[in-house]
């Protein structure tokens, strides 16, 4: 995991084709190494994750860089159980920095996937009462921010998306990764997160 966190170190680097980087061709090796290898490493951590919940299949983890060729540090992969790929499923995602990351756990969907249907089945999250360590990530005009998940904010966010204040929701739960912790810690970390978003991802298959 120590990959994961060296990387993270490069977020929003500028990468171009080392044969085509001239004086940067030593810099841009080593980008790609570390985007490879920490890549490599957020893979290792989620088919880890699967075997455990093997009914679920495993999506490809995102790549190492944007369409623009930015580093992009922020890892994630989305787990099917049934249904489409246009609906909610659950996914890992990495956040934080080199001095504070993890992985978090959400209930959300692949958005160049959906169709009309699928964002009133992800609103479908708000329906279920909240629960201690999550928290709602929510959309609005292309700005993301991050809502507190109380009671009070669950009932305001489904009065502001059925009014189309907003545009979607999402649950999330984080699991912050220290250098001491074992895989099979933060495995089992993200088993009991997983436990606790369950009833908001079979909310959005009802």
């Amino acid at each position: 995991m120590k990959e994961i966190e060296d990387y993270l170190a490069y977020q929003g680097e500028q990468y171009r084709n080392p044969d085509k980087a001239g004086d940067d061709r030593e810099k841009m090796l080593v980008l790609r190494k570390k985007g490879q290898e920490a890549r490599k490493s957020f893979t290792h951590i989620a088919k880890c994750f699967q075997a455990r919940h093997s009914d679920w299949q495993l999506h490809q983890t995102s790549q190492w860089m944007n369409q623009a060729q930015r580093l992009r540090p922020h890892f994630w992969a989305y787990l099917q159980r049934e249904g489409q790929i246009t609906e909610p499923m659950m996914a890992l995602r990495l956040y934080g920095n080199q001095n504070s990351w993890g992985i978090s756990l959400e209930v959300s969907f692949i958005e160049r996937k959906k169709d009309e249907a699928t964002l009133s089945k992800q609103a479908k999250v708000l329906d279920v009462p909240v629960v201690e360590g999550i928290y709602y990530w929510v959309q609005k005009n292309d700005e993301s921010y991050r809502v507190q998940a109380t009671e009070e904010n669950r009932q305001l966010l489904r009065q502001q998306l059925s009014n189309q204040e907003i545009r979607k929701v999402l649950i999330k739960a984080d699991v912050p990764v220290t250098d001491e912790e074992t895989l099979d810690t933060v495995l089992d970390e993200l088993d009991q997160t997983f436990e606790k978003l369950l009833p908001f991802y079979q909310a959005t298959r009802n």
